[in-house]
This record gives C-alpha cells, structure tokens and sequence, in this order.
C-alpha cells in the first residue's frame, strides 16, 4: 500500500491510500475536496473509499463534493456516527474489516475525542484522526478521560512499538513544548523537539510518527511517570496519582497551555 499525504485547511491532514495491485484508492479524512481530487489525478487511481475517523467538518467536509464526482464511494464511519458523517455507507462495529482494491485492514473504536472515533489499522500503519496526535490527543469533546486514556494506552498502545501513525493534524512542535513543560527531565522530548522544528523550518511534515516514539515522548501515553506524576502533585497536592486522573489533569493542564 502507497500512502501519500495530503495537507488541507490551515493544518489537518488527508491521506491517499493507493492499492498498487489494483490502482485503486481511498482516502482518510477528507476536510476538502480540492487537494484531494489533484492527488487522485496526479498518482493516476480511482477513487473508490473514503474513511472517516469521526464526524467533525474539517474530517468530512470534502465527503459530498468527493461523492459526486466519484459516484459510488463506499465511505466508511463508525455506526455511532449514523446520520453525522456525510454519505456513510459503512457503519463499523465491533469485529468488522475495512476494504478497499485489494487491502484488507480493521479498526479500533476510541472514543474520547468524540464517542463515534476510530483508528483505521492496516498491517503496521494506524490512521488515528485526532485520538492520538504526534506527542499529543485530541480535546475531550464528547467522551471522557478514563475512555481517552483507554483509547490511547490499551487500544492505539496495544498495537506494535514500530507501527506508523498517521495523525489529523500538524501541532507536534506545540505538542512537544508542552510536553516538557509536564516531563521536563525528558531528552528523547528534547531531541525530538529539535529534530522537528528543523522540519518545520523546512516545510516538512512531521507526521508519521511511531508507537514506540510516542511511549517515549507523549505524556498522555506517560501517565505511569514519576516526572509526570512529580508535575501533577506539584499542580494538585492531594491527587491521588491513578492513571486515569492523571490524564484528566494533563488534558486540563494542555488545554489551558
């Protein structure tokens, strides 16, 4: 599978996932049609899928405009998100594969940023929406802490240390300065900080990123740390440290960052 990246709007990402057997395509989160139709033409596919990882515009915004002309479009969704992503078809639920040409791949259900959130996983590469960014997750919307933490550590963390992740949106230097502020004696953060701002100074993308990056430099997924937790107490001395909580006041201490 050939995986090409796509940037639309002012930061979120699309991706073109091209079967190379069969020439044909779909396509994760289109927030815009126009990018994505000159990518199709330029790669020489068919559009036959579109996979959304959960209902928000700028994930689905390109849906109609893509459907129309590329009639036919299987668009998957989770079956939560019923009526709330434009032109599902699909409708996963627990045990359900996602296809399209020849590829053959599954999801995870992680709610958390929204309840209908899904991570598409094919072989060793994750799409995972705006669940789990580079060094960082997606605001609690809909769903709560404890779901979140879930979605990231046991669903998304129980696939393997070298799977590629592909995320929603380009904040991972924003996401790294963060995360030193919670983990500042951190030097994979540090050296990961760097690495990247010489990208963006570039105009490189910064995703993918890798499971193992992220246990060593996403706080959310370092909610057992005792750097963290040494940040968390100083922030609320009475908190009692179990790891759902301490994801709670990550997630309220970035929102406020």
């Amino acid at each position: 599978m050939k995986i090409v990246t796509i940037p639309c709007l002012q930061d979120n990402f699309a991706y073109l996932l091209i079967c190379t057997k069969t020439q044909q395509a779909a396509v994760v989160d289109p927030s815009e049609a126009a990018p994505v139709i000159s990518e199709i033409e330029r790669q020489g596919v068919k559009l036959t899928t579109i996979l959304n990882t959960h209902h928000h515009w700028d994930h689905v915004d390109g849906n109609q405009e893509l459907e129309a002309k590329f009639p036919g479009l299987i668009i998957y969704g989770h079956a939560s998100d019923r009526g709330r992503i434009p032109g599902q078809t699909e409708f996963l639920k627990s045990g359900d594969e996602v296809r399209f040409g020849e590829e053959s791949g599954t999801f995870l259900h992680n709610p958390g940023h929204t309840t209908g959130a899904v991570t598409y996983v094919f072989g060793k590469t994750a799409f995972t929406g705006d669940t789990l960014f580079a060094a960082g997750c997606g605001r609690l919307f809909e769903g709560t802490p404890a779901q979140m933490h879930d979605s990231l550590n046991v669903q998304i963390g129980g696939l393997a240390d070298d799977t590629e992740l592909y995320f929603g949106h380009e904040y991972t230097e924003a996401n790294l300065r963060f995360a030193l502020s919670v983990d500042a004696g951190n030097a994979e953060i540090q050296q990961k900080l760097e690495a990247v701002s010489a990208l963006r100074s570039a105009g490189e993308f910064t995703t993918p990123t890798t499971l193992a990056e992220e246990r060593l430099t996403n706080p959310f997924m370092r909610c057992t740390s005792a750097e963290i937790h040494a940040c968390v107490k100083s922030k609320e001395p009475q908190h009692n440290l179990v790891d759902e909580e301490v994801f709670r006041t990550l997630r309220e201490l970035k929102n406020n960052y």
